[in-house]
């Protein structure tokens, strides 16, 4: 055997960087991914989420309450958005997802603090996520404390010598004990699904594409919807095998409670297995081979898992972000499973995260359409 030759070794780098330079996805994949980490985790991810959205009941009466809504948004960590009229408005609100804390102000709560009766005002958190209202509620004692120094003085300045002259009695909602597994483990659902939905979806495709199998199907007399319906629903048996593994687990190992409807569950795991199988579909038909399909898969998974408010707190996003999250069914989907296991929600409280998620499946199956006919042509 000839001895090491450096024209040689020359000749077989040339060659990589050539066909490097000819794969556009992978080329693409080398620059996009490591953009996408530092733009997400550099001006997205927060993990000290603040402007929460926050909903007032009452807090017209007197001057110290006015004066305690104008700290809790000065402090950053609450946004007043909305002032409504009687709990309920705040536990529909709550369990929507519109706030995430409701500050409930009794009508007497003046003349109670001018007797010096210590009287109490009631924030709910929805605490679904215990990293999303955490360091929020650790600001409220000191927001007390600002306001009683700041307000009660003349003939009031008694009332703030010793202890706090009123306090804000904390709820915390549907997970009261602050447990990460209740936030995490209903969450890993839509995690899974989506990372082997759509990887399997698309490798199938290109797999076939590979094998030369295709030209099988072009010599039958099918259409392209029939083909692709008829690839998908497999997978939709093990989308709904593995949403019922998941859910075994975190009911009868993780202890996680369930108090919504089974039926509503799984009706919106089916919409959500659709919409990532159709994901997998459009990235195949883009695909021209199984490496390419691979790295499509984890680009579009990486944007998921980062921004659907699984790992982080959604609340806690630039404005930006935000937009962007709602376009992925993901974050939608997060929504319901956690409203459905934890909070109890209806039909009426999912609706708003059912028709994006619908809306994005028949786009995108649009796109799968157009480009799968290209491909057949």
């Amino acid at each position: 055997m000839s001895a090491f030759s450096l024209l040689r070794w020359w000749a077989i780098v040339r060659k990589e960087f050539l066909q490097l330079r000819r794969d556009r996805v992978t080329f693409a994949m080398i620059v996009g991914i490591p953009i996408v980490q530092l733009t997400l985790f550099g001006f997205a991810i927060n993990s000290d989420p603040r402007h929460l959205p926050t909903a007032v009941i009452g807090a017209g009466h007197s001057e110290f309450t006015r004066s305690l809504v104008a700290a809790m948004r000065n402090s950053s960590y609450f946004d007043i958005v909305a002032e409504l009229p009687d709990e309920q408005a705040g536990r529909d609100a709550l369990a929507r997802g519109r706030v995430q804390f409701v500050l409930d102000v009794p009508a007497d709560f003046t003349q109670k603090l001018v007797r010096g009766e210590k009287p109490a005002m009631l924030l709910e958190a929805d605490a679904t996520d215990p990293m999303a209202t955490g360091m929020a509620l650790g600001a409220v004692n000191p927001l007390v404390a600002a306001v009683a120094q700041k307000d009660l003085r003349g003939p009031l300045a008694a009332l703030a010598a010793g202890a706090a002259p009123f306090e804000i009695r904390v709820h915390r909602l549907y997970n009261p004990e602050g447990i990460t597994q209740y936030n995490i483990v209903p969450g890993l659902m839509g995690v899974i699904l989506t990372m082997t939905l759509v990887m399997m979806t698309g490798l199938a495709m290109t797999r076939e594409r590979e094998r030369g199998t295709m030209e099988n199907l072009l010599a039958t007399p099918v259409r392209p919807i029939e083909v692709m319906s008829g690839k998908i629903v497999p997978y939709i048996a093990i989308g709904l095998i593995q949403a019922t593994i998941i859910l075994a687990a975190a009911r009868w190992v993780f202890g996680v409670p369930f108090v919504g409807s089974a039926v509503a569950l799984y009706l919106s795991a089916l919409l959500f297995i659709a919409a990532n199988l159709t994901v997998g579909i459009t990235l195949s038909s883009l695909a021209a081979n199984q490496l390419q399909a691979m790295q499509m898969t984890m680009f579009y998974f990486l944007p998921n898992i980062l921004l659907s408010g699984f790992m982080f707190p959604f609340a806690g996003m630039p404005q930006w972000a935000q937009w962007l999250a709602s376009v992925l069914p993901l974050t939608h989907f997060n929504r319901l499973i956690r409203g459905i296991v934890l909070k109890g929600n209806g039909w009426a409280e999912l609706w708003p995260s059912i028709w994006p998620m619908a809306l994005f499946t028949l786009i995108v199956m649009a796109i799968a359409m157009r480009f799968y006919r290209r491909t057949l042509d």
